[in-house]
C-alpha cells in the first residue's frame, strides 16, 4: 500500500457518518462523545477534549485532542477508566465542582461530600 491509499483509507475511517453526539461541559474544557458509523455500518466511538484558549490579539481558538475507540474495546475501555476513577476517589484527594440550584457551579472539595 503506497502513502497516499493509506491516507485516503486514514481519512475515510476517520470521517464516519455522525450517529449520535453527548457534549459535556466541563469548567474551561468541553467534551465531546460521538458515534459515528463506517460505510460498512460499523460504530465507533470519538472522544474529543475541546479547550477554549484565548490569542494574544484577544481573539479565540481551540485546542483540541481525540481518541478513537473502536466498539470491540469499549468493554475494556470502559473497566480501565471506572478503575482508575475508582482509585482516585479512595487515594487522592481532589476538588469536585458542584452545580448549585440557580444554575451556577461551585467548588467543593472531596472531603466534604
Amino acid at each position: 500500500m503506497n502513502r497516499e491509499d493509506f491516507e485516503d483509507s486514514y481519512a475515510q475511517e476517520r470521517n464516519g457518518e455522525d450517529v449520535y453526539s453527548k457534549p459535556v461541559r466541563a469548567g474551561k474544557r468541553t467534551y465531546f462523545f460521538d458515534v459515528k458509523a463506517t460505510k460498512g455500518n460499523d460504530f465507533y466511538l470519538t472522544i474529543t477534549e475541546s479547550k477554549r484558549r484565548v490569542e494574544r490579539d484577544g481573539t479565540f481558538s481551540y485546542d483540541k485532542h481525540k481518541i478513537f475507540l473502536y466498539k470491540e474495546d469499549f468493554e475494556k475501555f470502559a473497566d480501565g477508566l471506572q478503575e482508575v476513577v475508582d482509585y482516585v476517589k479512595r487515594n487522592c484527594a481532589y476538588d469536585v465542582v458542584e452545580k448549585k440550584d440557580d444554575g451556577g457551579y461551585t467548588d467543593v472539595k472531596f472531603e466534604e461530600l
